[in-house]
């Protein structure tokens, strides 16, 4: 209609015009679907609260206060501005190359064209997708590599707590970041190396990681890549954890020379992962995955402060059941002999268990998780002798500082018992992992138990109790996945 906007797509060929009509006519008909059931609901629903909730209607309010345009607005808007600004030396520019097309600087930039015209169907598509998964409530999204982010309201790095003697448990052969990724790695034969350093800046509590160049780089594209580094300090995945250096284009041997910088404790890198991949930049389809190097930081040389090269490696599927470990659970436990404390106090023995914190707690591919602990004395013959700390929502690094104290023993009964301490995720109830402390004999006053399963680790910490009454025994345990929960 005259007087209203439109879309001037002269640049496009016919097959990318009628690509992006198709989609807009799936939107008109997505639109009509929505507006239909909506009017079902008017004619349904009296509560004038509940038709808001149930037809979209306040996301619609939302979305007005956000954004004054609409994903296909903004598109008609940005081209306009951009034809606006085109001068008649660009133009004349323009021209001069549409005529030289056969050429091989002419044919790329035919190819360029085409990619432009793809990269605004990729613009629509999005729109309407993210229009639906907000109308669905989700606050997932998978980004042009294919990874899940689970939103930046996540992992506060000044919240960790002291850990003073973690190891790396939970790795295995297989990359931590696949647990997170979504999609085929393998379209592209991973070859060539990245080189970079780390440092950590004590006084700022920052780890630098510095990103200084690439080379022999595999091509995405007739022998060439537009190859760029995506960075993420695990176990979080999500957005305030995901770092990007600028896109090079048209090389096999980039150089960045770029610096991240995540806060974060020093003792805390004991427990964490340094993921750095390598990306091909697509301007329409899924970026093209060029190798990665997943660093453990409890392993690092932190001496080394020159660059040195690492070769890129390809994203080794990792299996949920291949994880030995959740993450490291922190805690403090000591046995108060009876009448330790003067005038027959305590009357019985008591074991007090301090559960602090939690660090780097594995999330699960819908982010990070809700979690609480649980724990319980074994045998527990009248089986109400379970404790639990209150859940704490959405964090890799959940801190419960929530003491637990069991009374009713002797000094004997310590070889016989073991405190077994759980990870719950609260929705549905389901165990992560735990710890058990205990002698690991396999036998409790003469019968064989399941739960008489501890690790080194874990007998050690249980013989310190026994041997040091009165005294806390601080420790960090990994959590273990291979905890088989059974009945005494």
């Amino acid at each position: 209609m005259e007087g209203e906007p439109f879309l001037d797509l002269c640049h496009l060929t016919e097959v990318e015009q009628t690509v992006i009509l198709s989609v807009l006519q799936r939107d008109a008909e997505l639109r009509n679907k929505e507006e239909g059931r909506i009017r079902k609901l008017q004619q349904t629903v009296s509560d004038p609260v509940r038709l808001r909730s149930l037809s979209g209607a306040w996301f619609h309010e939302v979305r007005a206060k956000r954004y004054q345009k609409g994903g296909a607005d903004v598109v008609h808007a940005s081209i306009r501005h951009k034809r606006r600004e085109k001068d008649k030396s660009t133009e004349r520019e323009l021209q001069e190359n549409i005529s030289v097309r056969e050429d091989d600087n002419g044919q790329e930039e035919k190819e360029r064209e085409k990619e432009d015209g793809e990269r605004l169907v990729q613009i629509l598509v999005s729109s309407l997708y993210l229009g639906l998964n907000k109308l669905n409530g989700s606050k997932q999204s998978i980004d042009s590599e294919g990874d899940m982010d689970s939103g930046s309201s996540e992992l506060d790095y000044t919240r960790f707590g002291s850990v003073s003697s973690l190891t790396s448990h939970h790795m295995m052969n297989g990359s931590l970041m696949s647990l997170y990724s979504v999609g085929d790695f393998g379209d592209v034969v991973v070859s060539g190396q990245i080189q970079f350093s780390l440092q950590y800046d004590v006084k700022k509590e920052e780890l630098h990681v510095h990103i200084i160049r690439c080379q022999d780089l595999a091509p995405a594209r007739k022998n060439r890549s537009d190859p760029y580094v995506k960075v993420y300090l695990l176990p979080d995945n999500t957005s305030r954890s995901k770092k990007k250096t600028a896109v090079k284009r048209k090389t096999l041997n980039p150089v960045y020379d770029e610096t991240m910088k995540y806060r974060v404790r020093r003792l805390d890198l004991q427990a964490r992962v340094l993921s750095m991949s390598v990306w091909h930049m697509e301007r329409m389809r899924r970026n093209l995955f060029l190798g990665e190097v997943e660093v453990r930081l409890a392993q690092w040389d932190w001496s080394q402060s020159q660059p040195t090269w690492h070769n890129l490696q390809p994203r080794v599927k990792l299996s949920p059941d291949d994880i030995i470990s959740r993450g490291t659970i922190l805690f403090s436990i000591k046995f108060v002999p009876p009448g330790s404390e003067g005038s027959g106090c305590p009357p019985t023995g008591e074991l007090h268990i301090w559960l602090r914190e939690i660090v780097g707690l594995l999330p699960t591919k819908r982010g990070a998780p809700s979690t609480y602990v649980k724990s319980v004395v074994l045998p527990d013959e009248s089986g109400v002798s379970g404790q639990q700390t209150r859940v704490v929502r959405g964090s890799v690094n959940p801190v419960f500082n929530h003491t637990m104290v069991y009374d009713g023993f002797q000094s004997s009964d310590l070889i016989q018992a073991c405190a077994e301490i759980t990870v719950w995720n609260p929705h549905p109830p389901s165990c992560l992992g735990g710890v058990r402390l205990s002698t690991g004999s396999g036998v409790s006053y003469g019968q064989a138990v399941c739960w008489m399963d501890s690790t080194e680790d874990e007998i050690s910490v249980w013989s310190s109790v026994i041997q040091s009454p009165n005294s806390w025994v601080d420790t960090s345990l990994p959590i273990r996945t291979n905890l088989q929960l059974c009945s005494d």
